[in-house]
């Protein structure tokens, strides 16, 4: 199975490990990721927030670019995966808008691209019983609150290959991984997203809210699929817990580092030094995981 590979510039960046993991994992489900040539950024939230044709012509320009290497597009930002996926509905459903995206791209829009994320390929695709043939060092002990967040699923109509309020893909997957997944309300509630950058106060709220919720029913970790939510759970955690004089310690992970895990992939492999709140206390304690490669 092969896919053109579009990373977007978080996992070039500060999702590193989410990249790093995403290639040691999909090999051994016979994916094969060729990334796209000279991508360009998708425009994140800002772009589309200004100006909707600019947002939707850098897709078009991604799209035209994956179609060298292959028609299926596979993503795993979250946000890029939202940009990308709204982009191919509205080029879908209005002549019209389709008509300015392409004179402001310069370029004529291919109807046969297809956006998957990945998580939508391992689970619906590849599916359960191949990746339970993978295992080899189960999750066994782990309790992991899968975290969706606002943009992998909703708005339901252009993006989702989930229920948009109670998505169960990465739960499904973990649990075939071994591990233990928490029953809690929070799993699409948004973490602040990028007003971490002007209201570092209200992701501080929403990010608190979210790691406490866990925790109180009961998780040892959260399991993510987004760069943005991961950065404010784990590199924002230990200044929600100064502010809130509260010691949470919850381990922020992609949730293809717990599947390389379980697939007998090192930490290293699976880029886990990258992370913020140390990930090893939890992993010793369970007797999951080895450092070393």
């Amino acid at each position: 199975m092969r896919f053109a590979y579009y990373p977007g510039c978080s996992l070039h960046s500060t999702a590193v490990e989410f990249d790093i993991s995403t290639r040691a994992v999909a090999p051994l489900l016979g994916i094969e990721l060729v990334e796209i040539p000279n991508w360009v950024c998708c425009g994140a939230s800002p772009t589309h927030q200004r100006d909707s044709i600019l947002s939707y012509a850098l897709a078009v320009a991604n799209f035209n670019k994956a179609e060298l290497v292959n028609e299926q597009i596979g993503v795993q930002c979250a946000s890029c995966y939202n940009n990308l996926r709204r982009a191919l509905f509205e080029l879908h459903h209005s002549d019209e808008i389709k008509k300015k995206v392409e004179k402001v791209a310069g370029l004529d829009f291919g109807n046969n691209v297809q956006v998957f994320h990945l998580l939508d390929v391992f689970r619906n695709q590849i599916g359960l019983e191949a990746i339970k043939e993978k295992v080899t060092h189960p999750l066994k002990g782990l309790n992991v609150a899968a975290y969706y967040g606002c943009l992998l699923t909703r708005p339901p109509e252009a993006v989702a290959f989930d229920d948009p309020e109670w998505p169960t893909s990465m739960d499904d997957i973990l649990q075939t991984c071994g591990a233990t997944m928490v029953d809690w309300p929070y799993k699409t509630e948004c973490c602040g997203a990028s007003l971490a950058l002007s209201r570092t106060d209200v992701v501080q709220k929403l990010s608190h809210d979210i790691l406490k919720m866990a925790k109180t029913h009961g998780a040892d970790c959260i399991a993510v699929a987004c760069p943005l939510c991961h950065s404010n759970l784990d590199l924002r955690q230990k200044s929600i817990e100064k502010k809130f004089a509260e010691n949470l310690e919850l381990p922020i992970f992609y949730y293809t580092q717990l599947m390389g895990l379980a697939f007998g992939l090192s930490g290293k492999e699976l880029g886990l030094d990258k992370l913020i709140v140390n990930p090893w206390k939890l992993l010793e304690e369970k007797g999951i995981g080895s450092k070393k490669s």
